[in-house]
């Protein structure tokens, strides 16, 4: 059964503006699905239908094989979701917001603690979890959102722009957070971002989405491939003869270009394929004097599809930066 299943989605906002047009696609069960692309893409409009707060116009939303119109309240207990927009009471402690969701989502009275240290510990929370929300980072607060998302152990985890206005470092144990849980539990991961590092390092699909179209949708590595994949350029110490047929027969390897002493490679997951390489031609005897590498991006992907980039632009990410800091100010 597919988590997620969106068929010719229209949404419209007024009498013409369509925030998204025909756009269809699978998320698989047990899979990491990102949804990327610029502000103004309509990634949170296909949120929002998912988790049943808008309807859509035209065409239909299932959720585990539930419409999200007519089976909207089986829909929502099936996930777990977090919202651009700060869902936590600041004047609250991090454990007063848990118990608080507790009491909303109906988990029983004598096991609400233990779920909630137990949730807290996993996030990384237990010595913040008497202090007001206010007095969080920015980190800190996602990382309570999401716990209190996986409070009800959702079948699908849905996070709307999950790391926005983060430092680096506050992104990566936010990731690694979600990772870890969905390795135990084997949760659907679906996110909305416009960070195309962060679908490429945990999505295991990703649909490009612009100006309510979907543009492209495939692994990571299928889609680096519509732009010829990654390259590689090598520099023998010498003339080489008969490298190519070492080169070609690695699996991996799309395109070869072989002149005198300089050898220019295209290849499909540079991760696993160049270790590969770079062992074969030393065992071959072939002796390298320079080796250079430029990997295939999403933008580079985005760019050639749509004539524009995937920015940082004015807007709406930076109303939720704001949201963001005045939790801190206790705003």
């Amino acid at each position: 059964m597919k988590a997620i299943e969106v068929r010719e989605v229209v949404k419209i906002y007024g009498h013409s503006f369509r925030a998204l047009n025909r756009v269809s696609l699978d998320v698989e069960e047990g899979s990491v699905h990102a949804l990327l692309g610029p502000n103004g893409a309509g990634k949170t409009t296909l949120i929002r239908i998912i988790t049943t707060q808008l309807n859509p116009n035209e065409g239909s939303v299932k959720v585990f094989g539930h419409d999200t119109v007519k089976d909207s309240s089986k829909v929502r207990k099936m996930i777990g979701y977090v919202p651009q927009e700060i869902s936590l009471w600041s004047d609250l402690s991090g454990y007063e917001n848990m118990l608080l969701y507790a009491k909303i989502y109906g988990i029983p009275k004598d096991v609400r603690n233990k779920k909630i240290e137990e949730l807290m510990d996993f996030m990384e929370l237990s010595e913040v979890a008497g202090k007001l929300v206010r007095d969080y980072s920015g980190g800190m607060v996602r990382r309570l959102e999401i716990a209190v998302a996986l409070m009800t152990k959702p079948k699908i985890l849905i996070l709307d722009e999950p790391t926005i206005g983060l430092d680096p470092r506050a992104r990566s144990l936010v990731w690694s957070k979600v990772s870890e849980f969905r390795k135990e539990s084997g949760v659907t991961v679906f996110f909305a971002t416009h960070y195309m590092d962060e679908a490429d390092k945990y999505a295991d699909s990703i649909s490009l989405l612009n100006q309510g179209k979907l543009v492209a949708q495939g692994s990571p590595n299928d889609l680096k491939n519509l732009v010829g994949g990654d390259k590689v350029s090598i520099a023998f110490k010498e003339p080489v003869n008969k490298v190519s047929e070492v080169i070609s027969a690695i699996p991996g390897v799309l395109a070869i270009d072989l002149r005198d002493n300089y050898l220019e490679l295209t290849i499909n997951d540079i991760t696993t394929t160049l270790p590969i390489i770079i062992e074969k031609l030393y065992r071959n005897g072939f002796a390298i004097r320079e080796l250079k590498v430029h990997e295939a991006s999403l933008d580079e992907v985005f760019i050639k599809l749509t004539g524009r980039r995937i920015s940082d632009e004015p807007g709406r990410i930076r109303d939720v930066v704001s949201m963001r800091r005045m939790i801190r100010r206790g705003g």
